[in-house]
């Protein structure tokens, strides 16, 4: 999926355009050196990745050259041609599988899907494009292999740089009762929502166990179990657009329908 940009944003951004405008900020470039880097903490070694909401590829040839399977999807055409020329060898190859359609299609095509997939991945915000959460988690838990996860990048309705915004104010109300708020977006409406929210939405199929800055780490930590049940400080998530949030799969879940 496009990338979920600032409600201003007049048009969608996509393909070559798209790569252009996501790696010309430093801050975009070290937002997705950090979840890279988390993914390569918390994946098993080897494994199968699903990267949802792939975009043009620039996660899913990193994961593969570093010796993941990916299997990857996105709702965008020209996201999706793009794609397809960046990781063509790796595609060929057998080493990526790219998955494309409506979201609907998704939604229909993997809600009884055999598990197999160590963790799902979605980089630069996809989940913030999509109101109904419970179905996407439903149709995840599917996909996910007994001992899955699903590491998403967020944009976090906690950031300061947002205050200078009349529609934060507007919008804090809703954050506050309901726990979400909705603002206009150049490829779909953008929900921003808080960790709890994220953690309601995702049961019963997923529990919520890690809260992640958006941002590289400022010293070396441990790796291991603690990765998985990591917990950002308040201040850390104010202070950087997006935040990192680990779900574990349950066991069982309710049947999607």
């Amino acid at each position: 999926m496009s990338h979920a940009s600032d409600p201003a944003a007049p048009r969608i951004v996509a393909g070559a355009e798209y790569v252009e405008h996501i790696t010309a900020l430093e801050s975009d470039r070290r937002a997705r050196s950090a979840f890279q880097d988390l993914v390569l903490r918390i994946a098993r070694p080897g494994g199968m990745l699903y990267d949802f909401g792939c975009g043009t590829g620039l996660d899913a040839r990193f994961y593969a050259e570093r010796g993941f399977a990916v299997r990857a999807y996105d709702v965008d055409p020209a996201m999706c041609e793009y794609f397809r020329a960046h990781c063509r060898d790796l595609i060929e190859a057998g080493r990526v599988t790219l998955e494309e359609g409506g979201y609907r299609d998704f939604l229909a095509r993997n809600r009884a899907a055999s598990g197999g997939v160590d963790l799902v991945t979605a980089n630069f915000a996809p989940l913030s494009l999509i109101d109904n959460l419970r179905e996407l988690f439903a149709t995840l838990h599917a996909l996910t292999a007994p001992n899955g996860m699903v590491l998403a990048s967020v944009l976090s309705p906690y950031f300061l740089g947002d205050l200078k915004y009349r529609w934060w104010w507007r919008n804090l109300p809703s954050l506050l009762r309901h726990g979400r708020y909705m603002v206009a977006g150049a490829q779909a409406p953008i929900v921003r929502r808080r960790v709890a929210d994220f953690a309601a939405q995702s049961a019963p199929y997923f529990t919520l166990t890690g809260v992640f800055r958006g941002l590289p780490r400022r010293q070396p930590q441990r790796t291991g179990g603690s990765e998985r049940s990591g917990r950002a400080s308040w201040p850390g998530l104010s202070t950087c657009r997006f935040m990192f949030l680990l779900f574990a799969r349950r066991a069982g879940g309710e049947v999607p329908h």
